[in-house]
């Protein structure tokens, strides 16, 4: 047999069992890769995504329609529904890039993820990369529908459309990336926030109040408006918020683990706490416990609780929800009345203050026995993280307050920031959107209510 035969036939034996076990190897690589994705963890965060949807639409619409007048409730319903649209837009297309792509300076995100560029169904920790990108776009979607309750009723549609995705791309995004990303610099520097105390709370409740001071108080206000014109519509959609809630918080584990258990139960907590605390107040304040204050109570608890839910013990709870439904209550019936200024539906009052509130709150109850991935808080002796709970909230103050004022200024010399007077007058429903949320015409009504 000749050499070259010999060498021929050594070749194939030996080749076979590597050629094999390579291919084995990448069987078990992308078995490997595959196992990585717990499909519990993954089934978890759908939910929690399609939770969180549901506290948008119809949960937050459902509240805040309740809140305004008949001639009102369509477009306030509209705003919520339309920006669901929106923002899911405008998050595949470069919203998520902006928020979670590769860090530049860590301030922003790259563009590594422009159309959804690279997301697909790899593992990101224990779930496919598209559910975290799908679970962070409903947080996108609620955080810009929040602020529309402080125009309701008197700001043009054009410009309430340009705002909302400016406010997205130049406000949203980047304290998203602050907060959330590895590479922001309040994510460095060690600030908490678990659900989106700063990132979704304190961001459209400092939005609120510089808005509804630009674009100036609704006709009348405050002797001539109207009061809410359906509180049962907005005790359904609280109910909503509360329920869509725990996806939010409990979501924000990533996971379904007891991590998940811990925020879903501190949640709870805060929000009976302080639908509780604000009733009694506004019983000994005013003499009469009303079902507005006890939902308005109720979600100022669930948003100080956010940053918080993921460090915080039941106790810590207790304590968090009480003081969010006594400073929310004091925010909405003193410090409005004080300063006059027109919040229509109590967006900073509820969730600048609460949010507030929370993130530095987590400064002062967060503990490592309930989230070891966290830090201790004032309370057990770490009083930097207390310092960096401040930092972060200035943070989310200055970008959200200088943000809005600048991007309204630049939407102010191209459209008009409110309806004109007549159409205010009229209602928005029905000058805007040419329909109206109740016909009353086949039964006589309409002229009763004239």
């Amino acid at each position: 047999m000749s050499y070259k035969k010999n060498l021929r036939l050594f070749s194939w034996g030996l080749g076979t069992p590597l050629l094999i076990a390579a291919t084995a190897g990448s069987a078990f690589a992308e078995e490997a890769a595959q196992t990585a994705i717990d499909s519990g963890d993954t089934a978890w965060i759908l939910t929690s995504s399609a939770l969180v949807l549901f506290m948008t639409v119809p949960g937050l619409a459902l509240f805040y329609g309740g809140l305004v007048s008949q001639r009102n409730v369509l477009s306030t319903l509209m705003h919520s529904f339309f920006l669901t649209c929106l923002i899911s837009v405008q998050w595949v297309l470069w919203g998520y890039s902006l928020a979670f792509g590769s860090d530049i300076g860590g301030i922003i995100g790259g563009f590594d993820y422009l159309f959804f560029n690279g997301v697909g169904p790899e593992a990101n920790g224990s779930i496919p990369h598209l559910a975290f990108a799908m679970f962070q776009c409903m947080f996108a979607i609620i955080t810009v529908a929040l602020i529309s309750g402080t125009f309701a009723e008197r700001m043009n549609f054009k410009a309430f459309v340009i705002f909302s995705l400016l406010w997205a791309t130049f406000v949203y995004d980047p304290l998203c990336h602050w907060v959330w990303q590895e590479g922001g610099w309040l994510y460095k520097l060690g600030a908490l926030d678990f659900a989106g105390g700063t990132v979704v709370h304190i961001s459209s409740g400092v939005t609120a109040l510089v808005a509804c001071t630009m674009i100036g108080k609704r006709i009348g206000y405050p002797q001539t408006v109207s009061p809410p014109h359906n509180l049962p519509l907005t005790l359904i959609g609280g109910s909503m918020l509360w329920f869509g809630w725990f996806g939010f918080n409990a979501g924000s584990s990533l996971g379904a683990n007891g991590l998940a258990a811990i925020a879903f139960t501190v949640t709870n907590t805060a929000a009976a706490t302080a639908g509780l605390a604000w009733v009694f107040v506004e019983w000994a304040h005013r003499g009469k416990p009303t079902i507005l204050g006890c939902v308005t109570g109720a979600v100022a608890g669930l948003v100080a609780i956010t940053p918080a839910s993921g460090f915080v013990s039941v106790p810590s709870a207790l304590i968090i929800g009480f003081g969010a439904g006594v400073i929310c209550y004091l925010g909405v019936n003193y410090l409005k009345e004080k300063f006059g200024y027109d919040d229509s539906l109590d967006v900073f009052g509820v969730h600048g203050l609460g949010g507030t509130w929370g993130a530095l709150a987590t400064g002062i109850f967060a503990s490592t026995s309930v989230n070891p991935n966290g830090a201790d808080g004032l309370l057990y002796g770490n009083a930097a993280q207390f310092v960096n709970q401040i930092v972060s909230v200035l943070a989310g103050w200055a970008l959200a307050g200088i943000g809005t004022f600048v991007i309204l200024l630049v939407v102010k010399a191209f459209v008009p920031l409110r309806a004109e007077p007549e159409d205010e007058m009229a209602g928005l429903d029905l000058s805007v959107h040419g329909e109206v949320a109740y016909n009353y015409t086949s039964t006589g009504m309409s002229k009763i209510l004239e």
